[in-house]
């Protein structure tokens, strides 16, 4: 009889045990939120990091490293860097040609676009700008480059045919770039107002759009027809129709926003907080924040890959590039 209770007893507790480690592991999987935006890789390049710019010819990411003049080449195949290139002076941001395979960088300090043949991984051209060039956009109608002289107060317009500057349009403090392939404009930040809407048709300044603390960078969403900008000093961002260049929502964010980037798969935007190290995650359908997560230190910029459904944010304070899978793969 003793020799039974002692079976029974046994028997209960490895039916707890076993209920128990069963359970552990489920919460620890519901925890994990694999389905939601989530860090997968975490990649080392060049020092200070502050552009970010998806390559879709090739399934690359290239990365400009501010404090090493650099470029790094990430496959997004490997999350691996596959080469480095030598730019110009204060590597900043990037602009990417589909057509020609080009990626164009601007160069802070030396005011200069280098023109890199992805083909090669070799620099093969090198085009004077204004004065501290920032923001970079590709206008794939017209086959040209916008690019933002914060140091001038100009845009200098580079034709991707013989990478010369075709024209130079007076814009305040211009500091990031995007092109809305809906309207045919060029939206141009103005760090201490606002944003100048430029036609690409006449180059020409059309109308100017008030938003909150230095507008920094922005994200076109052609489903809506909404530029999403960064206001860095408001930690929000601004949401402004396109059909009416006026606000139509203000989100607030992470502490000092820069860099954003449209999700097409997921209809969301990932802006980058350099204040609090973290990525926010805003749904543009309900111009809400859904979810946040952590990257590396003073990250400044991303770039969305639409091949694998990625975001990479380049983490200028830990020299690295964090990868974040939006939960689509």
């Amino acid at each position: 009889m003793g020799s039974s209770s002692s079976s029974i007893i046994i028997l209960i507790v490895m039916i707890i045990t076993v209920t128990t480690v069963t359970s552990s592991y489920a919460i620890t999987s519901m925890n994990s939120n694999l389905a939601g935006p989530h860090v997968v890789a975490t990649v080392a390049v060049g020092s200070e990091p502050t552009g970010v710019a998806f390559a879709s010819n090739n399934g690359e990411i290239v990365v400009t490293n501010y404090g090493g003049n650099t470029v790094s080449v990430i496959s997004a195949a490997t999350d691996g860097v596959v080469a480095s290139i030598a730019v110009g002076d204060g590597a900043d941001r990037l602009a990417y040609d589909a057509g020609k395979d080009e990626i164009f960088v601007t160069n802070q300090v030396d005011d200069t676009v280098s023109v890199i043949s992805l083909a090669t991984n070799q620099v093969v051209a090198t085009t004077p700008v204004g004065s501290g060039p920032l923001g970079i956009a590709y206008d794939a109608a017209k086959g040209e480059l916008f690019v933002a002289n914060p140091a001038s107060d100009t845009v200098s317009v580079i034709s991707d045919d013989n990478n010369s500057v075709v024209a130079t349009i007076d814009v305040e403090s211009a500091h990031g770039v995007v092109y809305d392939s809906g309207k045919g404009e060029v939206f141009v930040t103005n760090f201490d107002s606002g944003v100048s809407v430029i036609s690409d048709n006449t180059d020409r300044v059309v109308t100017t759009i008030s938003t909150g603390g230095e507008p920094n960078r922005l994200a076109y969403d052609p489903t809506s027809g909404d530029l999403f900008i960064t206001d860095t000093a408001s930690n929000t961002v601004s949401v402004v129709s396109d059909s009416t260049n006026t606000v139509v929502a203000t989100i607030s964010v992470g502490k000092s926003p820069i860099g954003i980037t449209y999700d097409s798969a997921k209809d969301e935007l990932f802006v980058v907080n350099d204040g609090s190290n973290t990525v926010s995650v805003i749904s543009a359908e309900t111009n809400k924040v859904i979810a946040s997560v952590a990257v590396g230190s003073a990250p400044y910029d991303a770039d969305y890959d639409s091949a694998k459904g990625e975001i990479f944010v380049a983490n200028e304070g830990s020299d690295t590039v964090t990868v974040i899978s939006d939960g689509t793969t």
